[in-house]
């Protein structure tokens, strides 16, 4: 099965001069439901990580980042919902929309190929990275962008201290092998965690902390398996000693496997993970639970859940964002 290349007509069509909007009905834009700090930050992740870019993607990119710095207050957190009005519906915090700002910071500060981009993005990401934020989550997010600025900036202490730091909220493997993880229950983005020991354990030169990380993401890739394709914890989660539920999944989770293998073969050197990738990409193109592509190939955007009966076919931007992501690692493997 050959992946596509990843296609950004659809992110165009969900951003205006503002930012990125949050939800379409299929594949057009809802406007009512205004624009979030989480799905923008994602946006630079992914406009980052183009090795050659071209310009529509860079402004898409420059848009991001100005929506990011202009969510930002003077401490570091951040707002994350605009309205169509452009009007903040609620107060600068640390939750996952913190996370993953410093996330698309860190991504552009080390990878975009615009010294001014790169520039803007570190500025913005060193104020929120003297920030910390209570849930295990949001420090996951950041510590993936501090990861990041620290591959290309091993000196940079602000990085390897939120690294470190992010690391240490997530927690080590579990003490049983049924069940490893350092929570009673996976929720969401889940292998963002296991990526984030991962990382923590092989930018700071910890063998222990980087075994962890990876027995952690051995045991979450093994239990999304299911007759050789990838079956994701869906939106419920899934409780330790309870019945595991099969729907909704959705793109999130595969996107954030499919980051997870991809950083845990850079830190090993095992081809072997990319299996993790090849699953992922798989996921999308249809062999999933339904056997069921999960994005439409005329507007490049990715469907919404995966139900029992089917995909949800509106193509938002979370979706659409793990889609494109995804099918960026492909391209590494093809």
């Amino acid at each position: 099965m050959t992946a596509p290349a990843p296609s950004f007509a659809h992110l165009a069509r969900l951003t205006d001069d503002t930012g990125l909007f949050e939800h379409a009905r299929h594949a057009i834009v809802r406007r009512q439901h205004g624009y979030c700090t989480d799905d923008v930050a994602r946006g630079l992740v992914v406009t980052s990580r183009e090795p050659d870019p071209p310009a529509a993607v860079l402004r898409l990119g420059e848009c991001y980042l100005a929506f990011l710095t202009h969510a930002q207050d003077h401490t570091g957190a951040f707002h994350n919902r605009l309205a169509h009005d452009r009007r903040w519906s609620d107060e600068p915090g640390l939750g996952d929309w913190w996370g993953r700002a410093l996330w698309g910071l860190g991504t552009a500060a080390a990878h975009s190929p615009a010294p001014w981009i790169r520039d803007e993005a570190l500025v913005a990401f060193t104020l929120g990275a003297a920030q910390r934020s209570p849930a295990p989550h949001a420090m996951a997010f950041a510590g993936l962008g501090a990861a990041e600025v620290l591959r290309s900036q091993p000196d940079n202490t602000a990085a390897a201290t939120l690294l470190a730091d992010a690391a240490t909220a997530v927690g080590t493997s579990g003490e049983t092998p049924e069940w490893p993880w350092p929570q009673r229950r996976l929720t969401y983005a889940n292998a963002a965690l296991a990526e984030v020991v991962i990382a923590a354990g092989h930018l700071g030169g910890d063998d222990r902390l980087l075994a962890s990380g990876l027995g952690m993401l051995t045991w979450l890739r093994d239990i999304q398996i299911t007759d050789g394709r990838l079956s994701v914890v869906p939106v419920p989660g899934w409780q330790r000693d309870a019945p595991r539920p099969r729907h909704d999944q959705q793109p999130i989770e595969v996107a954030a496997l499919a980051d997870a293998c991809a950083t845990a073969a850079a830190a090993t050197g095992e081809s072997s993970w990319d299996a993790g990738v090849r699953q992922a990409t798989a996921w999308f193109l249809g062999d999933n639970d339904v056997r069921t592509p999960m994005w439409d190939p005329a507007t490049g955007g990715g469907y919404d859940g995966l139900t029992p009966h089917g995909p949800n076919l509106n193509q938002g931007a979370e979706s659409t964002l793990a889609l494109i992501s995804t099918l960026q690692h492909a391209r590494r493997l093809s």
